[in-house]
């Protein structure tokens, strides 16, 4: 069977489980980007009990997080060994969620309205993020928010251009997507542009903060030579500032459906 063309199909990260609990979500990277969801999220987790679909939940920590707090949860990932995991951690909690193995569109039309959906890490790697941005979307309820994390398109061009040689071109030519790290996506997104598809379709945006807004543009001799205390401070001094927060590696927009 010949390989999938990359960047033609959803990500599917059954190959890369390793690499994503290694470099990802064990690393100060993967609990910073934690600690700014929830606290986007806050307000949400603490308030009444609410019906949550995690659409595209990898191993399932926002999930958890939410279910640990008497929220119910729906779960659904294209990867089986991320499901998995995320059962595991579920089980270890002591928690209960509805778990399903299936590309987030492909269920969205036999699940209820939600109160909140949570489609983060997910958008940047679709085959067509807008159209299933859209069913997504519908599985919101009026009133209910939209959870949304995505790359982002103006640090993945900054970043490149800043480290020069081979990435110049790369970018010029618009061919990052199969260079360089497996984990560039190939769809990464522009704040300005979500932000404008979600009001066009009856949004109004309650938190938008940007994740990494100058981690990710030091180089490693920079790095060994901060204080690592003072470097978050300053992160979270201006990550959800509007000069900055479209800069960060990762933003979150968290947005509210006008009611009917």
């Amino acid at each position: 069977m010949a390989p999938k063309e990359r960047g033609k199909h959803d990500q599917n990260f059954d190959h890369m489980v390793e690499k994503f609990e290694q470099r990802i979500y064990g690393t100060v990277k993967g609990e910073w980007r934690l600690k700014l969801l929830q606290e986007d999220l806050h307000s949400l987790y603490e308030g009444k009990q609410l019906d949550i679909w995690d659409a595209g939940c990898g191993f399932g920590q926002m999930a958890l997080w939410f279910a640990e707090k008497g929220h119910n949860l729906i779960c659904c990932d294209i990867s089986y060994k991320m499901l998995a995991k995320a059962k595991e951690h579920f089980a270890k909690a002591g928690c209960e969620a509805a778990f399903h193995q299936a590309p987030a569109q492909n269920i969205a039309a036999r699940l209820p309205q939600q109160d909140l959906v949570l489609f983060h890490a997910v958008i940047e790697w679709l085959a067509k993020p807008l159209d299933t941005l859209e069913v997504i979307s519908e599985r919101v309820k009026p009133g209910g928010h939209l959870s949304l994390l995505f790359f982002n398109h103006h640090s993945l061009i900054y970043r490149n251009i800043l480290r020069g040689g081979w990435r110049l071109q790369t970018i010029l030519s618009k061919a990052w997507y199969g260079k360089g790290k497996k984990l560039t996506p190939p769809y990464p997104q522009k704040p300005e542009e979500l932000i404008r598809w979600l009001k066009n379709n009856g949004y109004t945006i309650k938190a938008h903060t940007g994740i990494r807004v100058f981690h990710d543009y030091m180089d490693k001799s920079a790095l060994e030579i901060s204080d690592t205390d003072e470097l978050m401070a300053l992160e979270y001094q201006y990550c959800r500032e509007e000069t900055f927060r479209n800069m960060g590696r990762y933003v979150h927009i968290l947005a509210q459906k006008e009611e009917n």
